[in-house]
C-alpha cells in the first residue's frame, strides 16, 4: 500500500513538469493558471500574414494589420496561430505582430487549448523581442492601435468595447445577443 501511495505521489509531482512542453525553458510568463492546456512557450519565429502563408495572397506589409497574424516557428516550421495578446480583454495579437511583419522575432507566451478536444493549441503572446534587440517588448499594442483609430471615444470612461463605434453599430443593428432587438427585449424581460 505504501508503495502504491508513493508511486501516486511521484506521478502527481511529475505532472507539472510533463505539462510544460518542449518550448517552456526560459519562459517568463506567470499567471493565467486556469487556462485549458496552459503551456509556457518561448521560441524564435518568422512573423507572417496567415492568409499569405496558406494561400500565397500576400499584400504589402502583411495587410496593414487587417489580417490575422501568425508565427512560423523556427524549430519545426509549424505555423502557430496567435489568438490573443497579454491584455486581459482577450484582444487579438495581430496589432502586436503586424509591427514585425516578415521579421524573425523571439516570442514568449502561452500555448492554450483543451487537449481532450484537439491536439492543436493557440498562442497567447505576452512578449516580443525583435532579432538583434536586447529587450523584450510587451504585447499590449492593441489598445494603443484602437485608441489611435478611435480618438473621438478613446479617452472616455469604461472599457473600450462599450465605446467602440463598430461594436455599438453591431448592437444597434442586431442586439446584444446578436439575435435581433426583439429577442433582446424578450431575454431581458425573462431574466431581469
Amino acid at each position: 500500500m505504501r508503495a502504491l501511495i508513493a508511486a501516486a505521489l511521484a506521478a502527481l509531482i511529475a505532472l507539472p513538469a510533463a505539462a510544460e512542453g518542449e518550448f517552456s525553458e526560459g519562459s517568463q510568463v506567470t499567471g493565467w493558471d486556469n487556462l485549458a492546456g496552459r503551456e509556457n512557450a518561448t521560441f524564435t519565429a518568422k512573423v507572417v500574414d496567415i492568409v499569405c502563408a496558406l494561400t500565397g495572397d500576400c499584400p504589402a506589409d502583411c495587410g496593414a494589420g487587417l489580417r490575422q497574424m501568425g508565427l512560423i516557428r523556427e524549430a519545426d516550421g509549424k505555423l502557430v496561430l496567435v489568438a490573443k495578446n497579454r491584455q486581459a480583454a482577450f484582444n487579438g495579437g495581430g496589432a502586436d505582430l503586424a509591427l514585425y511583419c516578415g521579421q524573425t522575432v523571439a516570442v514568449d507566451g502561452l500555448l492554450v487549448g483543451n487537449p481532450e478536444l484537439t491536439d492543436t493549441k493557440l498562442y497567447q503572446i505576452f512578449l516580443v523581442k525583435p532579432e538583434g534587440a536586447a529587450d523584450w517588448v510587451k504585447a499590449d499594442h492593441w489598445t494603443k492601435a484602437w485608441a489611435a483609430k478611435n480618438p473621438e471615444v478613446a479617452g472616455g470612461e469604461g472599457p473600450w468595447f462599450r465605446r467602440d463605434p463598430a461594436v455599438k453599430a453591431e448592437i444597434e443593428a442586431h442586439g446584444y445577443l446578436g439575435l435581433g432587438l426583439e429577442r433582446d427585449r424578450e431575454f431581458i424581460e425573462e431574466n431581469f
